[in-house]
């Protein structure tokens, strides 16, 4: 399987949704939401979600079915197979905003002998940014700008900032009360070091910011289930771009539980870590 081949042709498809969700966007919208079994936990939506989702399943089928679908197999996965994974938009608050930071993913999944997943393939498009983020494992990363003179393809990396102070950092924020308070007591612990703490979102992008040099770290508690889609793609991304991404204890990102995700360009990892360790449940520690 030429997995860089199969990149660029998933990077078009996703283009060409970008372009349907992105004409959507401009059409009035009525904020929404979608509860979940817990009805504590809230997730904004939007109508153009599963029309995205179901154009991108047909169009990816046609290209290479591979295993089948992350989401459809669940634990049947089978050490060896490939499966795709195919996110609803993410920013969807953006989204419904009228602001332009939000994206279309893809990813794909490898299986190894011991069961555990490993993404191999990351597209994040942002159509109302006209970037797309390309990467497939062994083959770095690129991102492909769109502008009015043409379209310019670039190999992309992150920076050489050595220290927290005078870095550029971003985060992310559940909209559950207690998830976002361990981001917001993060930012206040390191208030004061980098030149500036972005919060734009969403997570795919942000990733994909780190890889192109945008920011020097990202970091969010709590990514979740629904997640796993958005943050797969941009973790292939950063990786291939020569990133670190792991989790706020220095562990490996678990693609089947729950992780508080950290990304940056490997320089600065050691001085943010122990700020991101302060703010970590104590039953994790």
């Amino acid at each position: 399987m030429d997995l860089q081949q199969l990149a660029m042709q998933v990077a078009k498809i996703t283009q060409d949704a970008g372009r349907h969700a992105a004409q959507d966007q401009l059409t009035p919208h009525v904020l929404r939401t979608a509860s979940p079994a817990d009805e504590q936990k809230t997730k904004y939506s939007s109508d153009i979600d599963e029309t995205v989702v179901r154009y991108l399943r047909e169009k990816i089928l046609e290209v290479n079915p591979l295993d089948g679908f992350w989401e459809e197999v669940g634990s049947e996965r089978t050490p060896g197979a490939y499966y795709w994974c195919i996110g609803h938009i993410d920013g969807s608050i953006n989204y419904m905003r009228n602001m332009p930071e939000w994206t279309i993913t893809v990813s794909v999944f490898s299986i190894g002998e011991d069961g555990s997943a490993t993404p191999v393939i990351g597209v994040v498009h942002a159509p109302a940014l006209n970037v797309t983020y390309v990467a497939a494992a062994g083959h770095g990363a690129i991102r492909i700008r769109r502008s009015v003179i043409g379209e310019k393809r670039e190999a992309i990396m992150p920076t050489t900032t050595p220290r927290l102070k005078g870095s550029v950092i971003s985060f992310g924020m559940s909209y559950f009360s207690r998830e976002s308070m361990r981001a917001l007591n993060t930012v206040s612990a390191l208030a004061g070091l980098p030149s500036d703490i972005k919060r734009v979102g969403p997570a795919s992008l942000d990733l994909c910011k780190v890889a192109d040099g945008t920011y020097d770290a990202y970091f969010e508690p709590s990514l979740h289930s629904w997640d796993v889609p958005a943050v797969s793609a941009a973790t292939v991304v950063v990786w291939e771009a020569q990133g670190r991404l792991c989790q706020w204890d220095k562990t490996p990102i678990s693609w089947y539980k729950t992780n508080d995700v950290v990304a940056c360009n490997g320089l600065i990892f050691d001085e943010l870590s122990g700020y991101l360790l302060e703010n970590m449940p104590e039953d994790a520690q």
